[in-house]
């Protein structure tokens, strides 16, 4: 079960990251971005590129069992 978790974790991971390589236009990322720009301003496609790595070595960490 730890590793559909997992792959699910880093599918969400890959969607942040590349969203954020490609300033997406896609609505749920918009959605994200504008809640997060209060915080972050301009930064913000570079903090949810961070943040989508992070996610991504956390997916398999759990797909791997090791959390």
């Amino acid at each position: 079960m730890s590793v559909l978790w997992g792959i699910l974790i880093i599918m969400a991971g890959l969607f942040m990251l590349s969203c954020g390589s490609t300033r997406s236009e896609f609505i749920i990322y918009r959605l994200m971005v504008a809640r997060s720009k209060l915080l972050w301003g301009e930064n913000v496609h570079r903090f949810y590129q961070v943040a989508g790595i992070i996610v991504i070595v956390f997916g398999l960490l759990v797909a791997l069992d090791v959390v």
